[in-house]
């Protein structure tokens, strides 16, 4: 099992990173700020502008350190990537199947299922524990309406059919999402999913985490040997890391809608941390990001009985997990790649 490394988060603006022997070393204005063992790293996460010493780059090739650099507010810029690590035959298979709209519809099902199940247990859960603070009946409703969504999912025949059926379902669970907000509503009112640019604090709030799980399970594919590029219910495009973007839909209620509500209903998070930009999209200020960032870091520790394996594991390697259980469903070793279902 992949051991959960340290990731290090850049955000810092004027920050330079460069390599010291078997050290990175963050610097600003000249001055030495920290420097950190490479050996303790498992990913290194830049928001700053100077960038990263060729030396750097070279050492996390070498060791297998993620490197990748995103924009201030979180939108993912690039990856440093050396030779192309895993089996051949591996990858191989995985566009061979790509080109199947078959075999293509079989695992999107299962991501999808997953997705739609968790989006559910987020609306099961907040009745569960917070019934005197939502509309009961409303809540019901979206619940039933996913569950019915999941045996048409299962019985889908195409890949259209099937992304009509999970925007069907994003719209019914982000039209209730709002309800699950029970501190500072007016703060972060929420009435329908924005992107590019989100248009309110909740909106900037999940994209940021978002574009944080794109890059995990990115990494995670990559170190088992799949191509992140490569996916089967996204379609391809350049630049688009379409097998992550399908993999990341069962985790975002998980990892990131659930996180998004806890820092906002717990008050870690609030208004003052967000600004509009001209072009009327909301982004974080640097505050707030390192906020989010350490509940991440945080959560990511936290142990669970991985549903499937029965095992107890931190957080933080149920991507690798999933990422390790689809090769081996691409090898045949599992009948289907079994999605992660949240408990």
């Amino acid at each position: 099992m992949k051991k959960l490394g340290n990731v290090l988060y850049v955000t810092t603006p004027e920050a330079y990173l460069s390599l010291d022997g078997e050290n990175v070393v963050v610097k600003k204005d000249e001055q030495i700020s920290m420097r950190l063992p490479l050996h303790n790293l498992e990913n290194i996460v830049c928001f700053n502008y100077p960038g990263v010493s060729p030396a750097l780059m070279g050492a996390c090739v070498e060791r297998h350190i993620g490197l990748s650099f995103l924009k201030s507010y979180g939108r993912f810029l690039a990856r440093v990537s050396g030779n192309v690590k895993g089996n051949v035959l591996l990858r191989k298979k995985q566009f061979e199947l790509s080109q199947e709209e078959d075999a293509c519809v079989t695992i999107a099902i299962s991501f999808l299922l997953g997705k739609i199940a968790n989006c559910r247990k987020v609306i099961e859960r907040a009745l569960r524990d917070h019934a005197l603070l939502v509309d009961v009946q409303a809540l019901k409703s979206v619940s039933d309406f996913l569950k019915d969504t999941l045996k048409y999912i299962q019985a889908g025949e195409a890949l259209e059919e099937l992304r009509g059926l999970e925007g069907s379902a994003a719209k019914g669970y982000f039209g209730a999402f709002g309800q699950l907000i029970f501190q500072q509503r007016q703060d972060f009112p929420f009435e329908e999913r924005s992107r590019r640019p989100p248009r309110d604090n909740m909106n900037a709030l999940l994209s940021f985490l978002y574009t944080l799980l794109t890059y995990e399970v990115a990494s995670a594919l990559e170190a088992v040997g799949l191509d992140p590029y490569i996916g089967f219910l996204h379609a391809d495009r350049p630049g688009r890391p379409s097998l992550a973007l399908d993999m990341m839909e069962e985790l975002r209620p998980v990892f990131a809608d659930r996180m998004a509500l806890s820092l906002v209903n717990r008050i870690q998070v609030n208004a003052k941390g967000f600004m509009q930009k001209e072009s009327g999209g909301i982004i974080m200020d640097d505050e707030t990001r390192k906020t989010v960032l350490s509940a991440w870091q945080r959560r990511k520790q936290e142990e669970i009985i991985h549903p499937y394996l029965k095992e107890r594991i931190p957080f933080g390697l149920i991507p690798h997990v999933q990422a390790r259980l689809l090769t081996r469903y691409l090898r045949g070793d599992l009948d289907a790649y079994p999605p992660f279902f949240w408990n």
